[in-house]
């Protein structure tokens, strides 16, 4: 599987779904089922590459932003939300978090940002398929600190002089 088919599955699912993230993985399971377990392997490279790349200050930031605040888990569910987005949207956020203003449609921290079934779609293909679970991928450890310079969440100031747009959006 390459990169475009990965991000045609994340869009495919997102459509059907309505961009409604628990639905999303739901789907998302359904058409990995219908993949051999080596693509579905892949497909897991490729979200698991991406979720470790998401892993910036930056990002946490902007999570924080979105959602009043962010904790480790949070951040863990809205990066695997991050991604069922679709390229665009993650890609924008990784070079622009402010960004996300202007890549997000709406935002309701009721139900966006919290894709933490989209992180375990293709363990659950997976194991599915095969009736095992998923092998370690081989592919490097998420860092032990995210990447970047770390902003305070606490402080509204630093978060509004950081990420203009999006706390003008999203929390004015």
């Amino acid at each position: 599987m390459d990169e475009t088919e990965f991000w045609e599955l994340i869009d495919g699912s997102r459509e059907v779904a309505e961009g409604d993230p628990q639905d999303q993985a739901d789907v998302l399971v359904e058409r990995l089922l219908q993949l051999d377990p080596d693509s579905v392997l892949d497909f897991a490279r490729h979200f698991e590459a991406r979720y470790h790349r998401a892993y910036t200050w930056d990002v946490w930031a902007a999570a924080a932003v979105l959602l009043d605040g962010a904790s480790d888990d949070v951040f863990d569910s809205f990066r695997c939300w991050l991604i069922g987005q679709g390229r665009e949207v993650f890609e924008g956020a990784l070079h622009d978090p402010d960004g996300l203003a202007d890549l997000l449609d709406d935002f309701d921290d009721e139900v966006d940002g919290d894709g933490e079934e989209l992180g375990y779609a293709a363990d659950e293909a997976y194991e599915q398929l095969t009736g095992a679970q998923m092998p370690d991928l081989g592919l490097p450890p998420q860092p032990r600190e995210p990447l970047g310079t770390v902003i305070d969440f606490e402080d509204d100031d630093a978060l509004a002089e950081r990420f203009p747009t999006l706390w003008d959006r999203f929390r004015q």
